[in-house]
């Protein structure tokens, strides 16, 4: 049974890269395997009850949701019986089309799944609106629904072909992202990347985007929204004309030798030695826009309907979380006395504080779920409360409980204990928890894990 659910995780993950929710965001390797302490949970707060999260992905899903009323009223009753309370439901995939009401981009019609026979096109032949169906099933079950976006993506290019707006308007298209590779800068939709990135620096990406947030944050019901991928695709992103250009602006004064003085041709992970002169200027500007970014986005959020929470997820690997572009501390976070990577104007750019509630992404593996630092699951969390400081209201972590163990080396008894284990380690260090993705717990039918964790935290009546 493990060899099966091992195989199905292991595509998951190679999807991720394609349609999934997650965003990665590092090359950072994690430390060598520990098996964690059998019980250092610290105990629960008395009488506090705090929101639990449970992610779904579009892709991964979208064989059981894209055409059942059904199954979506099924599984988040099931959802429900573990002790969940807030789902988040991807209503933009990685090819930029969507499944909410809008009329700035089109519907899905398709996407990506592993069937029985193999990789396979999923066709949405129905005609009721998506993201409605989970609101309306989630206000029968007692059940807060939030929509989650696939921020700077606009296309997606698997065995399938290409789907997605830059496949189909030559506009959008010039809004990809260029890359700062081996062989030169390159243009993303010339290489074989299957998520195709927007340049997040461009005024008319902003614009399109904050378009689309207007239209989300309009549904009547909606509890929240979150941004996934709200960041640069990667160390080698941007290098674009445009924003060279922007970035000498910032800097006030042109760059000799570009890409050059700010990153090698092709490196993406880690800080190069000797540091280019305009590095650390470059991660400082990236970060500004993004921050910039978020708070147009908030605003777009909140024109419509201010009773909507609006966040964000991130990868809990601050500490190399800049290779993307993203300061996700509060901007009373001092940055640079911490890691020498930042000048002091980064924590600057901080924007826990734009943030009603943020999902923070503890991916250790399943034999990490205690400890005080980063890669592990209670680290990433209790880190992740020290560097927001209090400027965001809700901060949850948990774990992505299916592609933690790609090379098979935790036995499923333990990666059940793990999943149990993983609601206190990781609620108890942050503000609420959350779990990634409900297919997982589907798949191996691991419901009754998260919920013998669940009720070991919550208030007993």
């Amino acid at each position: 049974m493990k060899k099966n659910i091992k195989w199905f995780a292991a595509v998951l993950a190679a999807l991720t890269l394609g349609y999934g929710a997650v965003s990665c965001g590092s090359d950072s390797k994690e430390p060598e395997w520990e098996w964690p302490d059998p019980d250092p949970d610290p105990d629960p707060e008395p009488g506090v009850e705090k929101p639990r999260f449970i992610w779904v992905d579009a892709a991964a899903n979208f064989p059981d949701f894209a055409n059942s009323k059904e199954n979506i009223l099924r599984d988040l009753t099931k959802a429900r019986e573990a002790g969940f309370t807030d789902i988040v439901v991807d209503v933009r995939p990685t090819t930029g089309d969507v499944l909410f009401r809008t009329s700035v981009v089109d519907q899905v019609e398709w996407l990506g799944a592993w069937l029985p026979g193999g990789y396979s096109k999923v066709e949405r032949t129905a005609t009721w609106d998506y993201l409605q169906a989970f609101i309306d099933a989630g206000k029968s079950l007692d059940l807060r629904i939030h929509a989650a976006i696939n921020t700077f993506t606009g296309g997606n290019q698997t065995s399938l072909g290409g789907a997605g707006v830059v496949f189909r308007d030559e506009a959008r298209r010039a809004w990809t992202t260029d890359l700062n590779l081996a062989g030169g800068i390159t243009n993303i939709m010339s290489t074989s990347q299957s998520a195709k990135f927007f340049n997040p620096v461009l005024p008319e990406v902003q614009e399109y985007l904050c378009s689309m947030l207007k239209d989300l944050a309009a549904y009547d019901g909606l509890a929240g929204i979150f941004l996934d991928r709200g960041r640069f695709d990667g160390f080698t992103s941007d290098f674009s004309n445009y924003t060279r250009k922007e970035f000498e602006k910032y800097i006030g004064r042109s760059v000799a030798s570009f890409p050059a003085d700010i990153l090698p041709a092709g490196h993406t992970s880690g800080i190069p030695s000797p540091v280019p002169v305009h590095m650390k200027q470059w991660l400082e500007f990236r970060a500004k826009v993004i921050h910039d970014f978020m708070e147009k986005a908030r605003a777009a959020v909140k024109s419509v309907n201010p009773s909507v929470k609006f966040g964000v997820y991130v990868g809990g690997w601050y500490a190399s979380y800049y290779d993307v572009g993203v300061n996700w501390a509060s901007p009373d976070y001092d940055t640079s006395s911490k890691f020498s990577w930042a000048t002091k104007k980064y924590m600057d750019y901080g924007y826990a504080d734009l943030m009603d509630q943020m999902l923070i992404g503890a991916y250790a593996s399943p034999a990490r779920v205690y400890g005080t630092t980063e890669w592990t699951m209670q680290g990433f969390c209790l880190l992740a409360k020290e560097r927001t400081m209090g400027a965001c209201p809700m901060v949850a972590g948990g774990p992505d409980v299916g592609n933690w163990d790609a090379d098979d080396k935790v036995p499923q008894e333990e990666e059940n204990r793990a999943i149990t284990a993983s609601v206190a380690a990781c609620i108890n260090a942050c503000d609420g928890y959350f779990l990634f993705d409900m297919i997982h717990l589907k798949k191996a039918d691991q419901w009754s894990y998260v919920k013998t964790g669940i009720d070991g935290v919550i208030k007993k009546d």
